[in-house]
């Protein structure tokens, strides 16, 4: 039986996101317009992204996740206008944490791929750790 702190997230669960590479997600400083891809940030940002939504259905009202631990290959260019799938699933699970199998796709060809790691955290209380930090 799943508990807030111990959600019974199954191994094996798939989530799946996809994005147009745009302007706002492509690199500038290689100056010239046909070099502008997807950046690596960008790249890696969706792939967390896409490991939260995953799971975010399978968690008690007021629980999230947080990344911890990211390791990602780029592996090729998604340039502007390509359609970017993002694929993420779950390899494992140990009580709060959830470890992600992820990979980023264009038509074309895989462009990134990796693991990652997130935390089950209670909202409320992670709130109040952080406002405490600030005093």
């Amino acid at each position: 039986m799943k508990t807030p702190d111990m959600p019974n997230i199954p191994v094996g669960t798939k989530g799946e996101s996809q994005t147009e590479v745009t302007s706002d997600i492509a690199i500038t400083f290689l100056g010239i317009e046909d070099a502008r891809v997807l950046s690596t940030p960008r790249m890696i940002g969706l792939m967390e992204k896409t490991c939260r939504d995953t799971v975010l259905p399978l968690l008690e009202s007021g629980y999230d996740t947080v990344g911890t631990h990211v390791n990602v290959a780029h592996l090729a260019a998604a340039p502007l206008g390509s359609r970017v799938t993002i694929r993420a699933e779950v390899i494992g699970v140990n009580e709060r944490r959830v470890e992600f199998r992820v990979e980023a796709s264009t038509d074309q060809e895989k462009i990134g791929q990796g693991t990652h790691q997130r935390t089950i955290i209670n909202v409320a209380k992670f709130a109040a750790k952080q406002a405490e930090k600030r005093r």
